[in-house]
């Protein structure tokens, strides 16, 4: 959508909407999706003149067959501050109400220990006659996003440049918050990183991308999907179908648990231990990571027992209940 023109009778507000939220220090482009959305919607319900009507409203509140509470909730909130942007202005515009959030009652895949070996096995055994580098790059890829928990666009924007092989730190550029942070590997995935590089980086600039396609291009999130329910299916672990998992980022919220885990068990408080994998995940407060933790203490009963008043005083309500 990166070349789309808007139409709409909105469309000058629209550009001048999302140039203005730039100058304030937001992400514009935030907000260009739903926006685009919206110019949509305008065009197929033939709003010719600048005004918006309840009953446009109300269909434009409405959520779609194949929309996520989440997805939903974003396109309305959106939508709701680009109308008081117009309200202000002087447009004769209904400004929608707010909907309630409503988290999802997704459940990830956390992986057995067998699971885990019987996926990289399959990960270290890819070969593609298309991209030999493939069989370089792939258990690099997937250690990094297993070890450090970080998100598949994260992990395929990393550039030349974003690696620290001395220190074994990365550099996250394209994180979700728009927020640039850094992430420590540990030592056996800072030596798998090192004899990558001596194999790979030298034929890259300190621009280029370290995950590549044939061509040398950065390596596309559709073929890394690809991959991962083909290491799935090799694994012997049930593909259940699409965004059912398990999914590539199902080992963000495998490496969340264990970590919360290895932290409490250690001897970590849970108010030490939460504000630690908030930051290092790239959460903006540790509220965001509230479900990781509550899925720890589902798996693992024995922290629930030990952090149940603690857990109850930062979030409330009980601490079983499903995110």
């Amino acid at each position: 959508m990166a070349g789309y023109e808007f139409t709409s009778v909105f469309a000058d507000e629209i550009k001048n909407y999302i140039s203005d939220r730039t100058a304030a220090g937001y992400n514009g482009n935030n907000s260009r999706t739903y926006l685009i959305q919206f110019d949509r919607f305008c065009n197929e319900h033939g709003i010719t003149e600048p005004v918006f009507t309840v009953n446009a409203a109300s269909a434009w509140l409405g959520q779609r067959n194949t929309e996520s509470h989440t997805t939903h909730y974003s396109r309305v909130n959106v939508s709701k501050h680009f109308l008081t942007y117009l309200s202000i202005k002087g447009y004769d515009v209904y400004v929608v109400r707010d909907i309630r959030y409503k988290g999802t009652d997704f459940q990830p895949h956390i992986y057995t220990d067998d699971e885990v070996q019987k996926y990289f096995a399959a990960v270290d055994a890819h070969y593609s006659v298309s991209n030999r580098k493939d069989a370089l790059q792939y258990p690099v890829l997937f250690r990094i996003i297993y070890c450090c928990g970080t998100r598949i666009n994260e992990t395929l924007g990393i550039k030349k440049r974003d690696v620290d092989l001395e220190k074994g730190i990365l550099k996250l550029n394209e994180s979700k918050n728009d927020k640039q942070r850094y992430v420590v590997c540990g030592e056996d995935l800072r030596k798998l990183l090192s004899i990558y590089a001596n194999r790979c980086f030298y034929l890259l600039n300190d621009d280029d991308y370290i995950f590549t396609n044939a061509n040398g291009g950065r390596l596309d999130k559709k073929t890394v999907y690809e991959n991962h329910r083909d290491f799935l299916r090799k694994a012997g672990i049930p593909y259940v179908g699409e965004g059912a998992g398990p999914r590539i980022h199902d080992w963000r919220h495998h490496m969340a648990v264990y970590s919360f885990k290895q932290m409490t068990d250690s001897g970590l408080d849970m108010y030490v231990a939460l504000p630690i994998l908030s930051a290092y995940l790239g959460h903006k407060t540790i509220f965001a990571t509230e479900k990781y933790v509550r899925l720890t203490l589902q798996l693992f009963p024995y922290i629930e027992e030990k952090f149940r008043e603690t857990a109850e005083r930062i979030f409330g309500g009980d601490c079983n209940e499903e995110y």
